[in-house]
């Protein structure tokens, strides 16, 4: 199940068990530039306004959408003016979503390459120790390269792959003027193992290599502000409340933290 960068692994074995803020509306917030918060207290959505209409980054569970949806329109704006949606990762806590979101908004899905067969199917890939949990298949999706381009209007995102937690987990940065000064954001995909089985992955046999490849990757992309997936993963509300959400070495020190705790995990299936 998904968690983000350094997050401790949630709860996977029921969606009883998934935490309460997963599913717990919140208001918008504005955080920089022309990025708006709206998604719920647990799971990150982030709406990314530009000249030919808005970008929404994950769509989070099923039972969110309603409440996305209300924050997409108390920002003065019609579902039909989301034009793309961007994927971070196929688990079920950020694309389950995803299909009713596609529908009423009429947006077109852009997800990394690697994880387009799961999007499509509803299964999430990979093996793990929590099961499998599924989610609706999504009909239309298109896949992005590492490096990808992505323009809208006058925004342009580019994807970095940031493989592991799933095969096609991606990263989105974008460059966002704040106050006068330009700022790098990272839309940060997932770091952390959890549930993940590392050894012996029939359905995902490069894992502990993307992992690795993943954690040099991110220690070296620079990001001023970052975003994750899950927002407690970075103190987003907290930061936007006084702030401080400009951070340059948080991105690395929270890959850091996850390389710690993968290797940690890596040895103690070895036994």
């Amino acid at each position: 199940m998904a968690a983000a960068l350094a997050l401790p692994a949630a709860p996977a074995n029921a969606a009883s068990s998934d935490p309460p803020e997963w599913t717990q509306p919140r208001p918008p917030l504005h955080l920089l530039g022309p990025i708006t918060y709206v998604g719920t207290r647990g799971l990150g959505a982030y709406l990314i306004r530009t000249s030919a209409g808005a970008i929404l980054v994950d769509a989070t569970m099923a039972e969110n959408v309603p409440a996305i949806e209300r924050n997409i329109r108390s920002l003065g704006l019609k579902l039909s003016d989301v034009k793309l949606i961007l994927v971070s990762h196929a688990h079920f806590d950020h694309v389950g979503g995803l299909e009713r979101m596609r529908h009423d908004t009429g947006a077109r899905v852009l997800a990394g390459s690697g994880d387009v067969a799961a999007l499509r199917s509803g299964t999430p890939p990979g093996e793990t120790s929590y099961g499998v949990h599924r989610f609706p298949a999504v009909t239309r999706v298109s896949p992005v390269a590492d490096g990808e381009q992505v323009r809208l209007g006058d925004v342009t995102l580019r994807a970095v792959a940031t493989p592991g937690h799933t095969p096609g987990c991606t990263s989105w940065t974008m460059r966002v003027v704040d106050h006068g000064r330009a700022r790098e954001v990272v839309f940060a995909g997932s770091m952390t193992v959890a549930g993940n089985r590392l050894i012996g992955n029939r359905r995902y046999p490069a894992i502990v290599r993307d992992y690795r490849a993943t954690f040099d990757r991110i220690e070296r992309l620079h990001a001023d502000v970052v975003l994750p997936m899950h927002p407690e993963a970075a103190d987003v509300f907290a930061r936007a409340r006084v702030g401080t959400l400009v951070a340059p070495r948080l991105l690395g020190d929270m890959a850091r933290a996850a390389r710690v705790d993968f290797e940690r995990t890596l040895r103690e299936e070895k036994r």
